[in-house]
């Protein structure tokens, strides 16, 4: 046990429990601001660590912003991960439900996922993009083994740009929605799922 400044014992966290608490720290500050302006300096001090325990978890600043984009990738995938079996329609709502609980819960962590691709490094740019085209894979599976779209999607050659640009859509109201939109979580379910389904509907051309 360790003791702070007022005398009272603290615990001292585990290595798995610190690294969760420095990629906290990290969402916070790269939702906050650019990639070029967080200094790993400022999430030492507000972690109430030395530079060289951070460095010791994560060597270089891009490593840490990478830890941090796949921490929140990976609870994203998690949360909406599809039921096999299960109607997409069914699925939807509930998906999308769970993805906009997951924004709410980890604000910091999604504006922070999202801005990723405005990083300079390119090693941080493609762990963004190896998320998103997991989720994209995902929902195309989805989408491919359900009765309903599965067959009408088999040979539509736009079905991966659709998706692409439904989740781009998504983003784009999920942040928005987080600034302070007037919109409940319900609307914002709703938009997204009409969304998806006016772009997967056949084609009246």
């Amino acid at each position: 046990m360790a003791v702070d400044q007022g005398g009272r014992a603290r615990r001292r966290l585990s290595t798995e429990e610190r690294r969760e608490q420095l990629l906290a720290v990290g969402a916070r500050l790269f939702s906050e601001s650019p990639y070029d302006e967080v200094w790993i300096e400022q999430v030492a001090e507000i972690a109430g660590v030395s530079r060289g325990l951070l460095y010791h978890y994560f060597p270089a600043k891009r490593d840490f912003f990478a830890a941090v984009v796949e921490r929140e990738s990976e609870r994203m995938l998690r949360m909406t991960a599809p039921v096999p079996g299960v109607p997409v329609r069914e699925q939807l709502a509930a998906g999308l439900d769970a993805y906009l609980e997951y924004v709410e819960a980890h604000a910091h962590g999604y504006r922070a996922f999202h801005r990723a691709d405005a990083a300079g490094d390119q090693a941080v740019r493609r762990v963004y993009r190896r998320a998103l085209a997991e989720q994209e894979r995902q929902i195309l599976a989805a989408l491919a083994a359900d009765p309903e779209f599965g067959p009408v999607l088999e040979n539509r050659p736009d079905t991966r740009l659709a998706v692409r640009g439904w989740l781009a859509f998504t983003t784009a109201v999920c942040l928005e929605w987080l600034r302070g939109a007037q919109l409940g979580r319900d609307q914002v379910r709703d938009l997204c799922a009409r969304a998806l389904l006016g772009l997967l509907a056949p084609s009246t051309r």
